[in-house]
């Protein structure tokens, strides 16, 4: 079929089809909100087993904490739509910022537990009494649905999580090995820039599987030794024999040791730690800690800035004017803000969401205006709702509306509660359509106003993170962990930096940079404890002032240049890191 692919459709059926047996189990159990159960099995659905069963569990315990504090904040202030209003935006603050800090689907659980008490509290807040029984419904229907999701799901879905990138990680480690041999096919930036995608596809690779955690932990180790072994290449040149054992090595564990046997000391220990990521080794004699991550707080404290102080200006909106859709347009708002806070360009994305939200408001007023009147039952609801289901599979899974198809489907099972018989007017029902749609629209003027997101932006906040644990290794060089976090946020920094191409260049600069410069601190750290007083002095200079390497570089970089003239001092690795050092003050 012209537009379709055969795999998207078949899968969007498959979720269509456990969204519409959701809904029936939902009516046949007599759930308040039936069509709540629908919507879970779209949120939680994958087409993978390990990702489903993951994102599963972490869309209940979500919406357990969430429905918890949304009864608790409700039954605190007793319904005055004022203290649930401040209460909800501090709430959402919160969890947005929690998404940020956490990784995978942990983030979405974070986020989810946040417009899930707005969900609870906001959408019934005119009748508190009633609270409890609305939470409880949600829980009830959110395990319906992600009951179904996982039974009908895991019948179809392929098994395990994604398998972490080992074939990418190869290629690119030959690839790095190639440069460290001399052969100049590749520049740094695609390397780096093809690692630091690598790394970015690694949690969600991860995902419901221990073995594919265990793998990633290595590849994350492997990572950073390339890393190095390009920092090497940069102030180093192998020789004929080391060369030629290098380029027959490929990603041969076996034959990568025995071509470190070959290698001077610093060369060597990279190479073995790629070995024994190539391996899939836990780690051996010499290797480099795998990362603690580092947590986006820059990014986070965004996110809670914007998402509460966009409810809070909706919430002053709904109070000044009373409209009763209100409640509508502050959960959306809270569901736009906090999501699209993880995303690499929130602000191409929304007028999307925006679009898709209008076909579900436009497809639930047809089935409220133009079908529902035939019905004389709860039940005859329930399968006229059924064919609108269905057309959602079709739109999510034509490569034109496929961006569009989740928000028409989630729009419209919201819009819909089969309750007979029906009480709703007209001019009701289009004011709750133009409260959806509003969120997204809300939520880009929010993105746009508060804190723009900007892969610049991220990058730079990235690298000057990575700077800060820098200083603080050179007050403890001896703290484990520390440069193999700078490692990992230079990784993470070129990720962003290649989402605005015109920095891309300069960014694996810096990446290679930040890690030269971990280096220089270990090997300064090692001649400040030497027995030779004039080396020892110039190293402790130089960490004194590579401590305070933010407020001046230029004169950190000075004494990278003065501890190189010192003898038994690694000149070329002192040397590339006092470029990285006057770099950062260009």
């Amino acid at each position: 079929m012209t537009g379709f692919d055969r795999t998207s459709l078949a899968y969007a059926l498959r979720v269509a089809g456990c969204a519409a047996l959701a809904l029936v189990l939902g009516q046949a159990l007599g759930l308040e909100h039936p069509q709540w159960a629908g919507m879970t099995v779209w949120a939680a659905s994958q087409p993978l087993r390990g990702h489903l069963l993951e994102k599963a569990g972490y869309r209940f315990g979500g919406t357990l904490v969430g429905a918890g504090f949304g009864m608790a904040l409700m039954a605190v202030t007793r319904g005055e739509l004022h203290w649930l209003i401040v209460g909800i935006s501090l709430w959402l603050g919160c969890a947005a910022a929690a998404g940020n800090l956490l990784r995978g689907f942990a983030s979405y659980g974070a986020m989810l537990a946040g417009y899930t008490a707005a969900m609870v509290a906001l959408l019934d807040a005119a009748h508190p009494d009633h609270i409890w029984a609305l939470g409880a419904d949600r829980v009830a229907t959110v395990g319906l649905g992600v009951a179904v999701a996982l039974a009908g799901g895991w019948l179809f879905a392929r098994p395990g999580g994604a398998a972490p990138s080992e074939a990418a990680f190869a290629l690119a480690a030959r690839r790095v090995l190639a440069r460290v041999a001399g052969d100049r096919g590749d520049s740094e930036v695609a390397l780096v820039g093809e690692m630091a995608r690598i790394e970015a596809g690694l949690d969600l690779a991860a995902a419901g599987s221990m073995g594919a955690r265990r793998a990633v932990r290595h590849l994350r180790a492997g990572l950073i030794a390339s890393l190095e072994l390009l920092l090497w290449a940069r102030r180093g040149q192998a020789g004929p024999d080391l060369a030629d054992a290098l380029r027959e090595a490929g990603s041969d564990p076996a034959a990568l040791r025995r071509a470190a046997g070959l290698a001077p000391a610093p060369l060597a220990r990279p190479l073995t730690r790629l070995a024994a990521a190539l391996a899939g080794e836990a780690g051996g004699e010499g290797l480099m800690p795998v990362p603690a991550l580092k947590r986006d707080w820059a990014g986070a404290r965004s996110a809670m800035l914007r998402g509460a102080g966009t409810l809070l200006a909706v919430g002053a909106f709904w109070l000044l004017s009373g409209w009763p859709m209100g409640g509508y347009m502050m959960l959306g708002a809270a569901i736009m803000t906090s999501i699209f806070s993880t995303f690499e360009h929130p602000l191409r994305v929304l007028p999307k969401v925006a679009i898709g939200q209008g076909l579900g408001v436009l497809g639930a007023m047809a089935c409220r205006w133009l079908v529902w009147p035939l019905a004389g039952s709860d039940w005859a609801l329930v399968a006229l709702v059924l064919p609108f289901i269905a057309l959602g599979a079709l739109i999510a899974s034509h490569r034109r509306t496929a961006v569009m198809g989740f928000d028409y489907n989630m729009v419209l099972l919201l819009m819909l509660q089969p309750v007979f018989p029906l009480t709703m007017g007209f001019g009701t029902s289009v004011e709750a359509g133009i409260a959806v749609v509003a969120a997204p629209l809300i939520a880009l003027m929010a993105f746009r106003l508060i804190a723009p997101p900007s892969a610049t932006v991220r990058a730079a906040e990235l690298r000057r993170a990575a700077v800060a644990e820098l200083q603080l290794q050179a007050r403890r060089p001896q703290a484990r962990g520390l440069r193999a976090r700078v490692a990992h946020q230079a990784l993470v920094s070129m990720f962003w930096a290649e989402r605005a191409p015109e920095t891309a260049a300069q960014s694996a600069d810096a990446a290679l940079g930040l890690l030269a410069l971990g280096a220089a601190i270990q090997h300064l750290s090692e001649l400040a404890e030497g027995p030779a007083p004039g080396p020892s002095r110039r190293a402790k200079a130089a960490l004194a002032r590579l401590a305070r390497l933010a407020s001046d570089p230029r004169r950190a970089g000075r004494a990278l240049l003065r501890a190189a003239g010192a003898p038994g001092a690694d000149r070329a690795l002192l040397e590339t890191a006092a470029d990285a050092a006057r770099g950062m003050a260009a």
